[in-house]
């Protein structure tokens, strides 16, 4: 009788990775339940999670609403031009590379060694057309031209809070200048009772674009709790009905506010300028545990 074969040699899971950058401790987390999965954690908050084989997967609930406003602003698989504010994995990036083939991308990141670590330990597809700059958001904004991107996301924190200068007329002034006349603004914001950040920037956003929708959990948009909301505008009419939809049968089901109820919602806010800009609210320590 033969002898059995030797087994196979057991695969070691990936390990953390864990080292200091420019906003603080940077750790790459591996997912235990998925073998190609990763999370970005900041200093203990987790800023972002990517699936390396399957890119166009998304696992936050904040960056599936923004997954849905890419799938919903342009025929499948068109190209768009988009333009990333703030970095972190790369996930909105990889997802519109992987379901828009042949988009072009720029992500302006001012944390060079945290881009640095990302691309190092979690690559991009050389394939993708995805450049990388890095700077501050809003200076790598100024020097795009006129009319050039389909869509900017921001996604910006710094010690888990979005910097003064993002918050602004100003900002959003130079947003809607790089956008095409039918383009879309789409921004990840972080709030928690009372929501005044959060109404601040609807109204701010109300005085640059004339159309806007809001998505998040309901527990956020009654103050319960802190959370994200992704804030969408446009001046172009938005898909609210089928964003509604998608966000209402998501993992973690949200609610769209549009129209009436989000001009109910923001409260007679003022808009925020550069001179009056404060940073969003720290979140409260118990939000990552």
């Amino acid at each position: 009788m033969g002898s059995s074969p030797a087994p196979a040699p057991r695969r070691s899971a990936p390990e953390a990775v864990v080292e200091k950058v420019d906003g603080g401790l940077a750790e790459l987390i591996p997912d235990r339940d998925r073998p190609h999965g990763w999370t970005l954690l900041l200093d203990g908050a987790p800023q972002s999670h990517v699936d390396l084989l399957d890119p166009a997967r998304l696992d936050f609930a904040y960056q599936r609403r923004l997954g849905h406003v890419i799938d919903l602003i342009a025929p499948a698989k068109q190209p768009l031009k988009v333009l990333h504010l703030g970095g972190g994995a790369f996930t909105m990036a990889r997802y519109v590379a992987a379901t828009r083939p042949r988009s072009t991308q720029q992500v302006v990141e001012i944390d060079v060694p945290l881009a640095q670590l990302v691309r190092k330990h979690l690559p991009l597809d050389p394939g993708a057309r995805i450049r990388v700059r890095g700077t501050d958001a809003r200076e790598g904004l100024g020097k795009l031209p006129d009319g050039w991107a389909d869509l900017v996301v921001a996604d910006v924190f710094s010690g888990a809070r979005t910097p003064a200068h993002l918050t602004s007329t100003e900002f959003l002034d130079d947003v809607r200048r790089v956008l095409t006349p039918g383009g879309h603004y789409a921004a990840n914001l972080a709030d928690g009772p009372p929501l005044a950040h959060l109404r601040g920037q609807i109204a701010t956003a109300a005085a640059v674009f004339p159309e806007l929708a809001l998505a998040a959990d309901p527990a956020v948009l009654r103050g319960k709790r802190f959370g994200n909301a992704v804030l969408l505008g446009s001046a172009q009419p938005l898909p609210v009905a089928e964003w509604t939809r998608r966000v209402a049968t998501d993992p973690h089901p949200g609610r769209v506010e549009h129209g009436r109820g989000l001009a109910d919602f923001t409260g007679g806010a003022r808009p925020v300028t550069d001179a009056s800009a404060q940073p969003s609210p720290l979140p409260p320590s118990s939000v990552f545990k």
